[in-house]
């Protein structure tokens, strides 16, 4: 397949991963991640595992390289997991109400750290 043709294939199977990650396949348990203390560990855990997943399947759809897909499905749910609690934790960029333009800053942040990360992945895909 033209390496083109396959980068905008990734690219648009990263995106829908990514929706179906974080908003359908994200329940109420998973929202946990956004409690002080420690009860956010396990669901942000659970949260991060699902990006996890759905990464190691593309990567085995377009790899045949079964440890390069674990390695990139670990790099998603490494960065995931710090990232999305950066942006929960009540301590850190979560302390922003919506109303303030941080908030706004923190959530383009986010989705711009886990969009870069799977141009990472895509790019160990094709190299």
């Amino acid at each position: 397949m033209d390496t083109i043709k396959l980068v905008f294939i990734l690219l648009i199977a990263f995106q829908i991963k990514h929706f179906l990650a974080d908003y359908p396949l994200q329940n109420k348990y998973m929202l946990g991640k956004f409690k002080g203390g420690t009860d956010w560990i396990l669901p942000l855990v659970a949260h991060s595992f699902v990006h996890a997943v759905l990464t190691l399947w593309i990567c085995f759809c377009f790899s045949s390289d079964s440890v390069l897909s674990l390695k990139l499905a670990l790099l998603d749910f490494c960065v995931h997991f710090v990232q999305d609690r950066l942006k929960a934790s009540p301590n850190l960029l979560g302390r922003f109400k919506i109303e303030s333009p941080y908030f706004w800053w923190a959530l383009g942040q986010d989705q711009m750290t886990h969009h870069l990360t799977h141009y990472c992945i895509i790019y160990f895909l094709i190299t």
